[in-house]
């Protein structure tokens, strides 16, 4: 049985850093793409970056490039978003997906539907 389990959330103010974890179970991870998205009140869920399962090609979304790192553990099974600079507009709530479609990332994204989701985490930045 897939599982995603996130962690790391919370309230931090502008400018702090935060890792978000991703738990994955019942499932190789060395063979899925990952991708962590985010969804803030009233607004749609946006692409913020992935991880190709073909090449380790990466993507940002252009808001959080030089500031957030994709990466995974394949040891330990999870996957990480590391958030430096924090900002009020990156208050959202924050999901891991994963999806073994072949694919790469591109400047646009990795173009892909996620299979899998985690329940998400709260990231919350105050000015």
């Amino acid at each position: 049985q897939v599982q995603l389990v996130e962690s790391g959330g919370g309230l931090v103010q502008a400018g702090g850093s935060l890792t978000l974890s991703c738990a994955a179970s019942g499932f190789a991870l060395e063979y899925y793409g990952i991708a962590w998205f985010r969804q803030a009140p009233g607004k749609e869920r946006e692409d913020v970056s992935c991880i190709s399962n073909e090449d380790g090609s990466i993507y940002y979304t252009n808001s959080v490039k030089g500031r957030f790192t994709i990466s995974r553990d394949i040891a330990k099974s999870t996957i990480y978003l590391r958030m430096n600079d924090l900002r009020p507009e990156d208050t959202a709530t924050y999901y891991c997906a994963i999806s073994p479609a072949p694919h790469k990332a591109t400047e646009w994204g990795c173009g892909i539907l996620y299979d899998y989701w985690g329940q998400g985490t709260q990231v919350t930045v105050s000015s």
